[in-house]
């Protein structure tokens, strides 16, 4: 008889045998098609490159904490610069919303997977090939092969400056390309989102019972499909003229540098909304779940995300101001920025509504929900002052406009997606994240946040330039630097904290169960975390919260759901 006795620990066959396990495991997750390991990876991807691009701009920070810095030198300083803002945009901002919606949208529908598994694992890995591929070039600046440096143009890349003239290396290369990979990796996320919504939905489940985080991936993937052909459009006619001797961007040649400005902002500003809008899907969902009461106003909810994506495609513009267009011409994009501030209060309102009168319960995910409704109203206010052509023409290319844009995507859009880490990772993994480390993470980076990119206001307003590399000490900028890179630091303090978190709890995490949070849709009917099946038998919906109204029958709002 072959003997049949298990390896001993630590000799030969057992260390065969857990290296042949552990490569197993890592081919299983190389060539998944399942949606939920698809997001999983989506997710942690980001959630690198917000280390990096947080590494990024503290560098920039400590380089302007002082007058006549030299901590970074001018080159290393528009290098991170450009890196910073491009890889928060499309390596944070579009990868995570992505990641979100991939491993949620078919759980939240009652469906099996995504309606493409395959283009889904396509359209992944096509996206990280091209963020690592941007990151490539930094061996060239290192000097190492000879292939050029890390871009260094700015993360909206202002022909003439991008054609090869001004940018003879291969910095603006790396940037391009990578942007055409990225691009079409986000382009079939989005399509196999919106076939996955309206497509996979199960029994029951209409469009005006879809939960409003999937309504929000919906609007979101068809405005994404809207705005990067354009941009792609763009980095194709800028890899012509740099090595096909076009001059699409060459005023000396018949070209219009004015036209790359158009084609990046058509992309640029719907682009916020495109990582804002399943911010707001967040909320609509954590926001009801704490205050014990449905979602005031869904019909509403759903016509101002639509209404808002369709005017957000006709703002842009208003970052060219200062171009010379017509009066005709700013006057039309004034009244447009105005116009999206409508159904955007909508949602404001509604969601004030739904926690007005309800039983709140501030865990972390509602402290950073709390935060996002205070600090997107005052994004969207400093929003309206930038849409006033006059005062932009004062404030352009100032701090200001940096700290309105951060107010958007840092105190709105990642303040949101840290309340789906606390309110979804029981979800994913099983394990409930410390509530303890997570208000530390919240206060510290509610701190911190206010503390820099409310002080950027005021030294925009004094002048300060939004891409200087140093400033003089006396232009009255050194104490508010000084205070912007402070808030910064605290800021960095907080994500440390949340990434310990997120290890720590993966660890040794108090056992989740299904629904932690006593909600209602229905991807917390299902184990935490899910089987590869998702769903044992396919759901049947009612209404719009099918899992809470079998848990409480006698809610007395069940038939506003219907």
């Amino acid at each position: 008889m072959a003997d049949r006795t298990l390896p001993i620990p630590g000799s030969l066959d057992a260390t065969r045998l857990r290296d042949a396990a552990l490569l197993e495991w890592l081919h299983s997750w190389v060539v998944t098609v399942d949606h939920k390991k698809l997001g999983i990876l989506y997710v942690l991807y980001a959630v690198f490159f917000l280390l990096v691009a947080g590494t990024e701009a503290m560098c920039i920070r400590i380089q302007l904490v002082v007058p006549n810095n030299h901590f970074l030198s001018p080159e290393l300083f528009n290098e991170f610069f450009t890196m910073h803002g491009t890889t928060m945009v499309f390596l944070v901002g579009m990868t995570i919303i992505f990641g979100i919606g991939n491993y949620l949208v078919p759980l939240m529908i009652g469906a099996r997977d995504m309606a493409f598994p395959r283009l889904n694992a396509f359209s992944f890995w096509l996206s990280a090939s091209g963020g690592l591929f941007l990151y490539f070039s930094f061996i060239g600046g290192f000097g190492l092969y000879g292939m050029g440096s890390a871009p260094d143009i700015t993360w909206w890349a202002y022909a003439p400056l991008t054609e090869k003239p001004f940018t003879p290396g291969h910095n603006t290369d790396y940037w391009a390309l990578s942007l055409i990979v990225m691009g079409f990796g986000t382009l079939g996320a989005a399509i196999n989102t919106i076939a996955t919504a309206f497509s996979m939905r199960c029994k029951g489940m209409t469009l005006m019972r879809m939960p409003l985080f999937v309504w929000l991936m919906v609007v979101t993937s068809g405005l994404t499909l809207i705005t990067i052909t354009p941009l792609t459009a763009a980095q194709i006619m800028l890899v012509i003229d740099r090595y096909l001797g076009a001059h699409f961007f060459d005023a000396q040649a018949g070209g219009a540098p004015i036209v790359w400005m158009h084609f990046f902002w058509i992309f640029g500003h719907p682009e916020v909304y495109v990582l804002i809008l399943p911010a707001f899907g967040i909320a609509s969902e954590v926001i009801p779940v704490f205050s014990r009461k449905a979602i005031f106003g869904y019909p509403a909810m759903v016509a101002a995300s639509v209404g808002i994506a369709f005017v957000s495609t006709t703002v842009w513009a208003h970052h060219m101001f200062t171009v010379g267009m017509t009066s005709v011409g700013n006057t039309f994009f004034v009244l447009s920025t105005m116009m999206v501030g409508i159904p955007t209060g909508i949602k404001i309102f509604n969601w004030i509504a739904t926690m007005w009168g309800g039983k709140i319960r501030f865990a972390t995910p509602m402290l950073f929900c709390t935060a996002f409704l205070f600090q997107f109203l005052c994004a969207g206010l400093t929003g309206i002052m930038l849409g006033v052509a006059p005062w932009n023409w004062q404030l352009h290319n100032s701090y200001f406009v940096i700290a309105h844009f951060h107010y958007t995507l840092t105190g709105s859009f990642l303040f949101c997606i840290f309340a789906a880490f606390y309110y979804w990772y029981p979800k994913v993994t099983g394990r409930m994240l410390s509530e303890k480390l997570g208000k530390w993470h919240f206060w510290l980076f509610f701190i911190g946040f206010h503390l820099t990119f409310d002080t950027m206001h005021f030294v925009g307003m004094l002048g300060m330039p939004r891409s200087i590399y140093t400033y003089e000490a006396d232009r009255g900028w050194s104490t508010l630097n000084f205070w912007i890179s402070m808030g910064g630091l605290i800021q960095a303090i907080a994500v440390l904290i949340f990434a310990w978190n997120l290890i720590r709890s993966y660890l040794d995490g108090k056992e989740a169960g299904n629904d932690p949070w006593d909600a209602w849709t229905l991807e917390w009917s299902v184990p935490s975390p899910p089987p590869a099946y998702n769903f044992a038998d396919d759901p049947v919906v009612r209404s719009r919260r099918p899992l809470w109204d079998l848990k409480h029958p006698d809610d007395p709002d069940w038939k506003y759901e219907q």
